[in-house]
């Protein structure tokens, strides 16, 4: 009898279609939706060999969650943990589901349309058929693209929508329900605003030095790999809030070339000044000229690791070089670490391999 009542608290649309309770049938509701299922219990009530039976629909939703409902099945000691544990998955799988067509209530639509209209439809850059998508673009003040997306429910606008953005921090919109898409669409600008040094700093980088890693980046990596000569490089870690100071410097190199690069960055350090640019910064701390992109190209940088004699491998670029002066040679990681593993000469001190270089033995 208790195991109905805390049945009937979960699913107060789910009803015992006989007197043993061995078979259950109603409606499952997630997200403000009902959706008819059937439970079939066998004789024993193991939930393992339940029967469940359901609409095209709700089984159309679930489709990509079939194994996890499996594994509850198996593990939930009784058919009211599962029907908890069914519902978790269903409002998961509802907000995975962009495609899905959810009716919404005409005020929805009015109040959206309205929305766009006195926003401008100049700004808006797509919108789904089923209008529960929308794309808004805008330009920063250094004449920057950018689009934000945004995810409606059917309880807009007195809930915001999902907002996503290619931003190197945190977009959290203000919203109260009487706000709408022109006060988002102020707090995406002034956002845009407050990254302005940090995106000019980084377009100044990928524009002036030849960046070997990210290969393509997005407005959202604080990251660069630049190019300073054959088979050495430095990595940098750009503070978005603070792109003017001195960011995070890691060398990679053989020890002959970037020992002396640490050193000058080490005694230079208090030479930076946040008046000036990043990119001019890391020239005079460093006493360098980073490699023009007008005058040299990529490949002169990139070389193929000397192992699988490949330049990226699972979207990793060589980062390990051989320290002999007359070598250089550069390897992936992965492929080092498997080489050195394999030559019973290595020898190993925890997660460090020790071993000769396959290029020059040293």
């Amino acid at each position: 009898m208790e195991g109905a009542r805390a049945l009937f608290r979960q699913c107060p649309l789910l009803l015992p279609q006989d007197r043993h309770g061995m078979a259950y049938e109603g409606f499952v509701t997630a997200q403000g939706r009902d959706f008819h299922i059937r439970i079939l219990l066998p004789m024993d009530f193991q939930l393992k060999n339940a029967r469940i039976e359901c609409s095209w629909h709700l089984k159309k939703i679930l489709h990509r969650y079939q194994h996890i409902l499996k594994q509850r099945l198996h593990s939930c000691p009784d058919l009211v943990s599962f029907m908890v544990e069914l519902k978790t998955i269903l409002e998961i799988a509802l907000k995975n589901t962009p495609d899905l067509h959810i009716p919404r209530p005409p005020e929805y639509y009015s109040c959206l349309v309205r929305d766009l209209e006195i926003l401008g439809w100049n700004k808006v850059a797509y919108v789904d058929t089923g209008l529960a998508t929308v794309k808004l673009k805008a330009e920063d003040s250094s004449g920057r693209q950018h689009l934000i997306t945004l995810k409606l429910n059917a309880k807009y606008p007195t809930e915001p929508p999902d907002c996503l953005v290619d931003f190197p921090v945190q977009f959290a919109v203000s919203w109260m329900p009487q706000n709408s898409l022109t006060d988002i669409y102020n707090q995406f600008l002034a956002a845009l605003e407050s990254l302005k040094e940090f995106w000019d700093a980084m377009d100044e980088i990928d524009g002036k030095t030849w960046v070997l890693e990210p290969e393509n980046p997005t407005r959202s990596a604080t990251t660069r790999r630049i190019a300073i000569g054959n088979n050495v490089s430095v990595n940098i870690e750009v503070d978005p809030r603070h792109p003017n100071m001195l960011p995070e410097c890691y060398f990679l190199g053989a020890d002959h070339v970037v020992n002396p690069l640490r050193i000058k960055l080490n005694n230079n350090m208090h030479l930076w000044d946040p008046e000036i640019s990043l990119l001019q910064n890391l020239k005079d701390l460093l006493e360098i000229d980073f490699p023009p992109r007008a005058v040299l190209e990529k490949s002169d940088f990139a070389k193929d690791c000397g192992i699988c004699y490949a330049y990226r491998l699972d979207g990793s670029t060589p980062d390990q070089v051989c320290d002999e002066p007359r070598c250089g040679q550069p390897f992936h990681q992965a492929c080092l670490y498997e080489w050195l593993q394999c030559l019973p000469s290595s020898r190993q001190s925890f997660n460090v391999i020790f071993g000769a270089c396959p290029y020059c033995s040293k």
